[in-house]
């Protein structure tokens, strides 16, 4: 069997073909080349805007009370198997029958029933069974290890890393920050192209773009450059003075000059965000993934300011590890999730955008069909949503048929992966531009796989 080699070919590739900010700092030969490809990229971009939002799901969200089949011989199959975690028929929210999964009928828990209006008007759509996979793998591989698997299975740390960077924890490049790489050329202000509302991300990171943190309510500022600190007008220029000026010593220089540049931006984003449209749609302050949301809406409403043709963002929502008390914690979590998914979704209708951003989601794994008791245990493959006005409504990839010692099941009913992480992420990065030549330098695996279209976004 010939296998690609991300560690070789791909990263080999990547260096002709990822795009570069000089304006980030890059000065070597080799990043001036860079950048030059990724202008090159951007040039042939339509002339619109297009956001990615990935939703990270902290902790490993349970497929098997996420998307449930309906018909009744299933159902009682999947609640035996769930003894004391199934979901009651009588609270799930039907999406009827799916013809690209042979008419069979399915559902989702009624907490889930804002993204299952969103499937009913034609802008979500469900991705079955994906997770992280090197090659195309059948059970008696994963069994024999005779074909290259994804490192370290079921560690939450590795496999969070692994769906952002495709490596295991200490990754340091993720493919939306590869995606950030190849266009921001696009951009009039590159340090907005990747941008998180929750922390630092692999996912975010790139060779040459950097992520842009901001919060919940803007961009984070250093107070004291504001005002009058210590009662003295000058003080503030004074601090930035001595923030920010040239040093002679490597990590003194470079520490002021990252500092004069967060300064910059934040300065620059703080006066996007009051010059753009305030927001008529309603966000439920109390939920932190709608809060994290809605900066990214206001960011979105403030991108002519900021000269914004591609952005990718993250936010995430955590608490997914559910080995005990699921069926009182995940309820919330997906509460949680549809609620703000939904407010986001209207956002972008309100903006007039709601074609051009498309949000997915993503967590570390799946979870067992077995119950422990009170729980599920760590997987693999999962269930994921697609929600945009690009969306084509529907299943994509291969449900499984949810029972014990399948095809897919490799212990417990944790499911090997039918559709890859690659082939999720490659389908997201045509619709953002990528050409096809470059989909393998942003998701070193794909070249192990022969679709590259799943076909969920027109």
């Amino acid at each position: 069997m010939s296998m690609h080699d991300p560690l070789d070919a791909g990263r080999r590739r990547f260096l002709h073909t990822a795009g570069a900010l000089s304006t980030l700092g890059a000065a070597t030969p080799l990043a001036m080349s860079l950048a030059g490809v990724g202008a090159a990229a951007a040039q042939a971009l339509p002339a619109d805007y297009r956001a990615l939002v990935c939703v990270f799901l902290f902790g490993g969200n349970d497929q098997y009370n996420t998307v449930i089949p309906a018909d009744t011989a299933e159902y009682d199959v999947y609640r035996g198997a769930r003894a004391g975690i199934a979901r009651e028929a009588a609270d799930l929210v039907s999406l009827g029958t799916v013809a690209s999964q042979g008419g069979r009928p399915f559902a989702l828990p009624k907490e889930l029933a804002p993204i299952a209006g969103l499937y009913e008007q034609g802008k979500a759509a469900v991705l079955a069974n994906v997770g992280p996979l090197v090659v195309p793998t059948t059970k008696a591989q994963y069994r024999n290890a005779s074909v290259p698997l994804p490192p370290k299975l079921f560690s939450h740390n590795d496999q969070q890393s692994v769906w952002q960077s495709s490596a295991a924890e200490g990754s340091t490049v993720g493919w939306g920050g590869r995606l950030g790489d190849l266009l921001a050329a696009a951009n009039g202000a590159p340090t907005f192209t990747a941008v998180s509302v929750s922390g630092s991300a692999v996912f975010l990171s790139g060779q040459q773009i950097l992520q842009y943190q901001v919060g919940t309510g803007g961009p984070v500022t250093i107070s004291a450059l504001s005002g009058s600190p210590f009662g003295s007008s000058a003080a503030a220029a004074a601090l930035r003075q001595i923030l920010t000026s040239g040093r002679a010593h490597l990590f003194e220089g470079e520490l002021a000059r990252v500092t004069g540049r967060s300064i910059d931006a934040a300065a620059a984003l703080g006066t996007a965000l009051a010059g753009a449209p305030a927001l008529a749609t309603e966000f439920d302050a109390a939920n932190a993934l709608a809060r994290q949301l809605k900066m990214v809406a206001q960011m979105i409403a403030a991108r002519g300011s900021l000269g914004a043709r591609r952005q990718v963002f993250f936010v995430s929502l955590g608490g997914f590890d559910t080995h005990d008390n699921q069926l009182t914690t995940q309820p919330g979590l997906h509460t949680t999730l549809a609620a703000a998914i939904d407010s986001f979704y209207k956002a972008t209708v309100e903006l007039g955008v709601a074609a051009n951003v498309t949000t997915f989601t993503a967590s570390d794994f799946g979870r067992t069909l077995t119950s422990n008791g009170d729980g599920s245990d760590h997987g693999w493959g999962a269930h994921h949503f697609v929600v945009g006005g690009a969306v084509r409504a529907g299943f994509y990839g291969q449900f499984p048929a949810v029972a014990l010692n399948t095809d897919v099941d490799v212990g417990s009913g944790r499911l090997l992966p039918t559709t890859a992480v690659a082939q999720y992420g490659a389908t997201l990065a045509r619709w953002f531009g990528v050409p096809d030549g470059s989909l393998a330098d942003v998701l070193p695996y794909l070249a192990n796989f022969s679709n590259r279209d799943l076909g969920f976004l027109g």
